[in-house]
């Protein structure tokens, strides 16, 4: 047999002979690009990954030019450049297998100059990666892990893809490997078994016995490979896990089994491990499809991007380009059914959209001229044209992408307190399985053996390792889909817990659009006129006054205003049949006809050169749901509160309009900060719910923080929730779900104790065969599985509402 490389264990061919040294010895490698990588890694001291990995690197083949990635074509799709300089790329891994691949990678990786932050999630194969540009470039950063052995590729369909795909047909071929050996080595079991009864000559229980061993030894040797790979990772990282009694368990039985046929012994256990191995293998697959429907709403984000764009040209004809050669302000067009390639202001008059993956809700939304459209929504009617505002890893998609991932890579206190118990666990299992042979070498010891091994298979605590992972993915992917990222999965135990919840008003109670209340003309033109020069005026504009104006019932667009100019914070100009008109502040608007701004009252006022036309008035508009998430916190004995810092009136309709139990006006952040203390040291769990614009800080100094999303709130670190779909009542939804998840999972857990609690004894006691222990315990890990996929997306009577009565509460001001 050929010698294989230290490095990726790929077989060396005859003649070459390259050593790497690693530590204080000289290993054996295939190539020179193995070599260089192993005496990198040992160079970097970094060569205690070879003790730790549980599987061979991939084949360092020769160093590709990573100089593309720092093209600003290419970087504007997949990094994000933040506001302290520091930028940010999400990309996925190959060769990136197990815990060992993650030590490697960010210990490489942290000592680089410029690197800020690295984060390995193993599971999805992806690199967090946070740099300094000025000080390295990208590629320099990726050439760094390329030489460590691991190929970096943008995260986009086709990678995505093929990673899932690999993964899953791997698990399949090696279910199918040990469903056919558990089935034909059953058969044979039951030969011998009818055979011990019957009555059956030596050689012919020696031929099944050896039939036995034949189907049974692909099975061990391949279908087993994950949990002796795993087992020896832990031995080598000086842990205890669940595959640790599991690879005991399965070698125990199968060398047994092997001696009893070669010595004629009474008894092989050749069905046994296969069923072992195939229950568990089951078990492996189903919470995989689990994992795979919770990762898949990350990878379906990322699926949203089209790769092709249609961009109007100057003289009206349309090119094909890719959307990483769009630019700001470009006009692209996009076919009715087809995805919107970038962030960007609506230019037809209106459309329908489905953003139903980004904010969870089914209805297509209907969009009117100026209105902002997300990158990755579907266009249900068209063509409909939009100005590119922003592109690739700067919308709000991308956005999104990043906040789940990074959701993905933090595991709640829950888990962590599981891993603990499973390794206390592990270790009082394996030492009362000693104590179980002990006791019965004394007592009788034909059925030592078989006690022992029943209760070596029967206390796997796989259902404890799958019972927070199991519940905690599916309530994120359900949440998710419902337009609520959890950022930090404690996050959900603390949005039960919550007793007292905190609103800012600005934003989160009331919406962004303000509603027009009425119009107050000055007697040269009736109020309709008066609405359809603003309404040109206006149109095109995104700011809440020009859309109050345009969403006016008494009016429709039927042309547009020219030489038209935005006057930030002012207003607006503009001519309409050879006429000049203003549209603002007061004293912006009273500017062009010599009028005297102390005369008229502040707001938005219409003018021409002649003098005033009209005065509008507006207000602010409460969410649609406002008053109905009120009311059902309130329906669970949680009490609440506004806090603000608007004007006390302002803040006194809302509080009375939506029935809170309190409100402070006129505070500023510091102030809001203060109150959330003062409620903390209370005794109360405060949960604040802001638009995380200005509340960042106030949001950091609540038990769980929950904000409100638009396109600059994604970008928020101080939020544990975030309510992509810019529904109130989906907080409602959350904490139903959050209730159910914490049941599911305290059931769980309840289940795998009372499982092994009942059946350890009984199979120390020798009730319980070594296949019926097979049976239980995958039963087991079947059972917590499957109870977490009953959690649910709570049923609504109807959308956004809940039918509870609001009752007037006391108000308090400040």
């Amino acid at each position: 047999m050929s010698e294989r490389c230290f490095h990726c264990a790929e077989p060396i061919e005859d003649g070459v002979r390259l050593l790497a040294r690693i530590g204080v010895q000289d290993c054996a490698v295939c190539c020179i690009g193995c070599q260089a990588a192993a005496e990198w890694i040992n160079g970097l001291g970094l060569h205690d990954y070879y003790r730790l990995r549980d599987t061979p690197a991939i084949t360092a083949t020769a160093l590709q030019n990573y100089a593309a990635w720092d093209r600003p074509q290419l970087q504007r799709l997949y990094v994000r450049h933040g506001a302290n300089g520091v930028d940010e790329i999400c990309v996925l891994v190959e060769g990136l297998r197990c815990s060992a691949c993650s030590w490697l990678i960010e210990r490489a990786l942290r000592d680089v100059q410029g690197v800020t932050d690295v984060a390995v999630n193993a599971a999805a194969k992806r690199l967090t990666l946070n740099w300094r540009p000025d000080t390295i470039a990208l590629s320099a950063i990726l050439l760094r892990l390329a030489r460590l052995g691991y190929v970096p590729h943008p995260l986009d369909a086709t990678a995505l893809d093929a990673v899932a795909r690999n993964e899953q047909r791997l698990a399949l071929k090696r279910l199918l490997v040990a469903g056919l050996g558990m089935m034909q080595s059953m058969m044979y079991a039951i030969a011998l078994y009818a055979g011990a009864f019957e009555g059956m000559n030596p050689e012919t229980r020696d031929f099944f016995r050896w039939l036995g061993l034949l189907v049974t030894t692909p099975v061990i040797l391949y279908a087993g490979v994950p949990f002796f790979a795993g087992a020896w990772r832990e031995w080598r990282a000086r842990t205890l896990g669940m595959n640790t009694p599991v690879a005991a368990a399965v070698a125990l039985v199968y060398v047994a089994s092997v001696i009893e046929t070669i010595a004629h012994g009474a008894n092989v256990y050749f069905d046994s491990a296969s069923m072992f191995i195939f229950l568990l293998l089951g078990a492996r697959y189903i919470e995989m499809h689990a994992r795979f429907r919770a990762a898949d709403v990350a990878d379906a984000l990322a699926r949203l991007q089209p790769a092709l764009a249609q961009r109007r040209l100057e003289s009206g004809a349309l090119e094909m380009v890719g959307v990483h050669e769009l630019n700001a302000n470009d006009v692209v067009v996009v076919d009715a059914g087809a995805a919107i390639p970038a962030d960007g202001i609506l230019l037809s008059t209106r459309c329908s959209v489905d953003e139903s993956l980004l904010t969870g809700e089914a209805d297509p939304r209907l969009h009117l001229l100026g209105d902002a459209l997300i990158a990755g929504s579907v266009a249900r009617s068209g063509p409909i044209e939009l100005r590119v505002q922003q592109i690739g890893a700067e919308t709000v998609l991308s956005s999104i992408v990043r906040l789940v991932t990074r959701a993905q890579q933090q595991r709640p206190h829950w888990a962590h307190i599981g891993d603990r118990f499973a390794t206390v666990f592990v270790s009082a299992v394996l030492g009362l399985t000693l104590v179980t042979a002990a006791v019965w070498l004394i007592v009788d010891p034909s059925r030592a053996f078989a006690a022992a091994l029943a209760v070596l298979v029967v206390s796997c605590p796989c259902a404890f390792a799958l019972s927070v992972p199991a519940a905690l993915t599916r309530a994120m992917a359900l949440l998710a889909r419902s337009g609520v990222l959890v950022l930090k999965p404690d996050a959900l135990e603390k949005l039960v817990r919550a007793d007292h919840f905190v609103f800012d008003k600005t934003g989160t109670l009331t919406s962004r659009q303000l509603e027009l209340t009425c119009v107050i003309p000055f007697g040269r033109l009736t109020i309709n006129e008066c609405l359809d020069i603003a309404a040109q005026l206006e149109c095109g504009n995104a700011h809440p006054f020009a859309l109050a104006i345009r969403n006016a019932p008494t009016w429709t667009v039927t042309n547009r205003a020219t030489k038209l100019q935005q006057l930030a914070g002012l207003g607006v100009e503009g001519e309409i049949d050879g006429k000049t008109f203003r549209l603002g502040r007061s004293g912006f608007a009273a500017g062009l006809c010599g009028s005297d701004p102390d005369l008229l009252e502040d707001g938005v006022l219409l003018a021409d050169r002649v003098g005033p036309l009209a005065r509008f008035v507006f207000r602010e508009q409460l969410r649609d749901d406002a008053a109905a998430v009120i009311a059902s916190l309130h329906g669970e004995g949680i009490t609440t509160e506004i806090v603000s810092g608007d004007a006390t009136a302002q803040v006194e309709n809302v509080a009375a309009r939506i029935a809170v139990d309190s409100y402070r006006s006129r505070m500023s952040p510091s102030e809001k900060l203060d109150r959330l203390r003062t409620l903390r040291g209370e005794g109360r769990i405060v949960a604040m719910v802001g638009d995380g614009v200005n509340d960042a800080p106030v949001l950091a100094g609540a038990d769980v923080a929950i904000a409100l999303g638009d396109g600059a709130l994604l970008a928020q670190s101080s939020a544990d929730i975030v309510l992509a779909s810019n529904r109130l009542g989906a907080l409602v939804d959350a904490r139903i779900l959050a209730k159910s998840t914490l049941r599911i999972l305290r059931q769980n857990l309840i289940w795998a104790f009372v499982y092994n609690l009942g059946t350890i004894p009984l199979a120390a006691l020798g009730f319980v065969p070594p296949w019926l222990a097979a049976i239980g315990m995958s039963t087991s890990s079947l059972f917590v599985v499957i109870n977490a996929m009953r959690i649910g997306p709570p049923a609504r009577k109807s959308r956004g509402e809940i039918p509870i009565v609001a009752k007037p509460r006391e108000l308090v001001t400040t």
